[in-house]
């Protein structure tokens, strides 16, 4: 910052440019088509997080819903029901079923690999709900 009587000329510059957000959440696209429910994990905008809200849109209409992005642990029982998810698996989301999955892609000819979400903190239980960190967006 310059003063009264500095001995070097300075100039100081201001800039408006300042931090917006904490980056746990964004505001995501939701898509033509599309239903969102609160709670959900989705990958939207090329985020994957869990829903803050829900939306439903129609031909040709988008909504705007905020997705907590944050790398922290969630539950949920949108997942494979066939699987084991024992603590510690690598999970992946799966853009066709919308669940996430311990398989790292699809068993077409052509597989597709699925995009990575985390690993599982608490098991599978009774009523196909567990437990997992988000990993960090990338």
């Amino acid at each position: 910052m310059p003063f009264q009587g500095q001995p070097v000329p300075t100039t100081t510059h201001q800039s408006n440019r300042a931090k917006v957000g904490d980056g746990k959440s964004v505001h995501v696209t939701v898509p033509e088509n599309t239903t969102v429910a609160a709670g959900g994990v989705y990958e939207l905008d090329g985020f994957i997080g869990v829903a803050m809200q829900s939306a439903v849109t129609g031909a040709g209409e988008t909504t705007d819903v905020i997705l907590n992005i944050e790398q922290a642990e969630f539950e949920t029982d949108q997942i494979s029901t066939s699987q084991d998810f024992a603590k510690g698996t690598k999970i992946y989301f799966n853009p066709s079923t919308k669940k996430l999955t311990e398989t790292a892609e699809s068993g077409d000819t052509e597989p597709v690999p699925y995009r990575s979400v985390g690993l599982v903190t608490e098991a599978k239980d009774a009523n196909n709900v567990i437990h997992f960190i988000l990993g960090p967006q990338v």
